[in-house]
């Protein structure tokens, strides 16, 4: 066994050997486009997305931007049981802006309504290179928009509202909220759940070398190419703080809490983000899962931590987005 995979959670590394294997025997030793590696990266997944709780209902939604046409994804948790409008979470998978999507993360997203007791909304946002910045985070910006206008019929009151994401969808859903900011219209976003975040193009030398090799479950290398996919090839050079929130103004962004491991190659970054954030007057909470690498909570089939992880971002949703009370009953 190589030495980052000794140094891993062992529920965790069951996880991390089935997919790195399903991956290899699926490629057979090619070196795949960006279609394929999203098709095959969604294939070496798909036991681990099975099972889980089930929903009430599932809606899928088009929307249109300059970019092209995108979907979003509604659920419903069983134990919704009031129709007023409630409180949601706006969630943007991970997978490097290139790879992945709903399916990918059709457990995760199910796991969080059905813990959090909240509708969850999935937007299908458009994947680099075909859609480089600043594609998904302007059909994020539309996505809010309409649910301004549609959210009621939804069941989803869009003045109450967490954004999520993963990696690459940390990165969108705080961007989108410095974006709300600049707008003034933050006051619907009321927290973020930020889970091991790509926060800007750097990584240090001792990163890669340690938490970024080929072995690990996210590479530094791949990274790069991930980031120059979505920026394009001077993305290190990129100085919009909408692109690498880490170097933005992050003053007044609501409530935040970062989940990350200590084997994710991006750990330093988000030990950075957290300070930044706090240091910006931002209500900030952080839990570091040891034995952790990079994209840990896809493993909650099987691991603690995952569970953990999943259950600690519900409980700062429902601290930050109160359910309505039900008629006849007193507030």
């Amino acid at each position: 066994m190589n030495r980052s995979l000794q140094a891993l959670d062992p529920q965790i590394r069951l996880f991390i050997e089935d997919v790195c294997r399903q991956g290899a025997q699926l490629r057979g030793g090619r070196e795949p486009d960006w279609p394929e590696r999203r098709a095959i990266a969604a294939q070496a997944r798909t036991r681990w997305r099975e099972g889980g709780p089930r929903m009430r209902d599932v809606s899928d939604v088009q929307l249109e931007s300059p970019h092209g046409a995108f979907g979003m994804r509604v659920l419903y948790p069983q134990s919704m049981t009031t129709a007023a409008p409630s409180p949601a979470l706006v969630y943007l998978h991970g997978g490097g802006w290139c790879m992945f999507g709903l399916d990918t993360h059709d457990r995760l997203l199910r796991e969080y309504a059905d813990a959090a007791r909240l509708p969850v909304l999935a937007i299908d946002y458009g994947l680099a290179p075909e859609h480089p910045y600043p594609a998904a985070l302007d059909q994020t910006a539309i996505a809010l928009d309409w649910l301004q206008a549609h959210g009621a019929g939804l069941g989803i009151d869009a003045g109450q509202l967490a954004l999520g994401g993963d990696s690459a969808g940390a990165n969108l859903a705080v961007a989108t909220a410095l974006r709300l900011r600049e707008a003034g219209q933050l006051a619907r976003i009321r927290a973020l759940l930020l889970n091991y975040g790509a926060w800007t193009p750097a990584l240090s030398e001792a990163a890669r070398q340690n938490l970024g090799t080929s072995e690990d479950m996210l590479s530094g290398a791949e990274m790069d190419e991930f980031w120059v996919a979505y920026l394009g090839p001077e993305a290190e050079r990129v100085a919009d703080p909408l692109a690498a929130p880490l170097h933005a103004d992050l003053h007044g962004l609501p409530p935040a809490l970062l989940l990350w491991g200590d084997r994710d190659v991006l750990a330093e970054q988000n030990a950075a983000m957290a300070r930044r954030l706090a240091e910006a007057g931002v209500p900030t909470r952080t839990q570091v899962y040891p034995g952790a690498p990079h994209s840990f909570i896809e493993a909650m089939a099987v691991s603690d931590k995952a569970r953990d992880a999943i259950a600690r971002g519900a409980e700062w949703l429902r601290r930050h987005l109160p359910l309505p009370t039900p008629q006849g009953q007193p507030a």
